[in-house]
């Protein structure tokens, strides 16, 4: 289709001149004066306006406001006498593409007007590369590009704006304050607070001060009035993390709030209104501890109004590389190393893990490796090192030795043993600090594999 052009002119042999040369390339449309132009961009979209600056009525400087403001990226070109290159300048400070003396010159006008197309053509890519890559790689500081993890990015999308009570369910490590922050930035919220609160982090009995606040000599200590989360996160959103760790007087309290949209703080009768949206999260399935019981059932609808499931990370397997690479070249940073790269080997072995940390552990793994790398390029058998860090577990020596030798669980180690030696040139200290054990640890190993001491 042909792009939409206004030509603004109230001299119709120049009208109609303009619209001769340029009818065989654009859809071309007449307006004799200002009043008629605004009433043909209100009707139609114009990719591109040519209007003269002198006019009777309001001037081509009215048109050329009213057509940025209308479409901004609009293409909009003045005509001027000679002698009017100030008035120009202006017009093109006010977002006016470029202008021409008149008489015009068709063949300028011609190589003008492409020119403006092609660079508008050009930003709009520009723009939508970028829309798609922050929705493919990064939202909100959420980094991923699988399918798994953009349903979720399409539901935060869709439930941000609304006034819903949003429940997030995803196991330990998964991410799930970085969705309840995505959903309080999508929101007209945005520019309240957000206030997080680690639900299990807290006992009981301060729990309830901590969300409601309280009265001075409420009870034993309460030595001055307190403010709550609650009150805090007045017109934002406040994310009660571990919901299912809290006890049954606390379960009271958020219910009558999310029946009355108010609370009242320990020690008062006073009823405060408050506009909070309320974000919650659980690793712990709460239909099932409804049903035994374990947590208000009623309470347990009212947050479920909407769910939102963060995947694990072993089901966003094209997550990991990116997620590593981001991760590495953030500790690098911080600790102001040269950032260290994965060859193929090593990351198919972390391509291969299940990652029960999820991306705790991941960015946890990534630190150590960073910190503790001894070259630049990582390879198998330094991740062999790293996950055995801590005396590993027979499942991560398995995971990550078959994936990378084959070999079972007590040829894995013993290789890693070995190797531990070799890199240490036999100093049994050194080695020890390697494997992550200790010393007395790798006397008992050694007395087990007496072939690998060359002492």
């Amino acid at each position: 289709m042909k792009p939409n052009l206004l030509i603004v002119d109230d001299e119709e042999h120049t009208r109609e001149g303009l619209e001769l040369a340029l009818e065989d390339k654009f859809e071309v449309f007449l307006a004799s004066s200002a009043e008629e132009a605004f009433n043909a961009m209100e009707a139609e979209e114009f990719e591109v306006v040519l209007t003269d600056l002198r006019m009777s009525g309001d001037s081509g400087m009215s048109v050329i406001d009213f057509a940025i403001g209308h479409a901004p990226d609009s293409i909009c070109i003045m005509m001027t006498a000679y002698g009017e290159v100030d008035v120009a300048v202006e017009a093109m400070k006010r977002g006016a593409f470029d202008f021409l003396s008149k008489p015009v010159n068709l063949e300028k006008l011609d190589l003008l007007i492409f020119r403006g197309l092609n660079e508008r053509k050009l930003k709009k890519e520009n723009h939508d590369l970028h829309k798609r890559l922050d929705k493919t790689y990064s939202f909100d500081g959420i980094l991923g590009k699988s399918q798994a993890l953009e349903k979720v990015l399409e539901q935060v999308q869709l439930v941000g704006p609304s006034k819903a009570t949003v429940l997030v369910t995803g196991e330990t490590g998964t991410g799930k304050e970085l969705i309840a922050q995505a959903i309080h930035q999508n929101s007209d919220r945005s520019r309240g607070p957000f206030v997080p609160v680690h639900c299990a982090a807290l006992p009981s009995n301060l729990l309830e001060s901590e969300l409601f606040g309280h009265e001075k000599g409420a009870f034993t200590g309460a030595m001055e009035k307190r403010i709550g989360r609650f009150e805090s996160a007045s017109k934002g959103t406040l994310f009660l993390d571990e919901i299912g760790e809290i006890d049954a007087s606390t379960q009271v309290k958020l219910l009558r709030f999310l029946e009355s949209k108010s609370i009242e703080r320990l020690g008062s009768a006073q009823t405060i209104g408050l506009d909070v949206r309320l974000v919650c999260a659980t690793n712990r399935n709460l239909r099932k501890m409804s049903e035994k019981g374990e947590f208000r059932e009623d309470l347990f609808y009212r947050m479920n109004v909407v769910t939102v499931h963060l995947p694990p990370l072993r089901e966003r397997g094209e997550d990991v590389s990116l997620l590593l690479h981001h991760f590495l070249k953030h500790f690098a940073k911080e600790n102001q190393f040269d950032v260290p790269t994965l060859n193929r080997e090593a990351l198919g072995v972390l391509e291969k893990y299940s990652w029960p940390g999820n991306i705790r552990e991941l960015r946890n793994f990534c630190e150590n490796l960073v910190v503790l790398k001894r070259g630049l390029e990582i390879t198998p058998y330094d991740l062999d090192m790293r996950f055995s860090s801590t005396e590993p577990s027979a499942q991560n020596v398995h995971s990550v030795g078959v994936a990378v030798t084959h070999l079972s669980v007590e040829e894995n180690e013993k290789r890693l043993l070995r190797n531990a030696l070799l890199e240490s040139g036999g100093n049994r200290t050194k080695a020890a600090e390697l494997m992550g054990i200790s010393r007395r640890t790798l006397h008992r190993k050694l007395e087990k594999w007496p072939e690998l001491d060359h002492k």
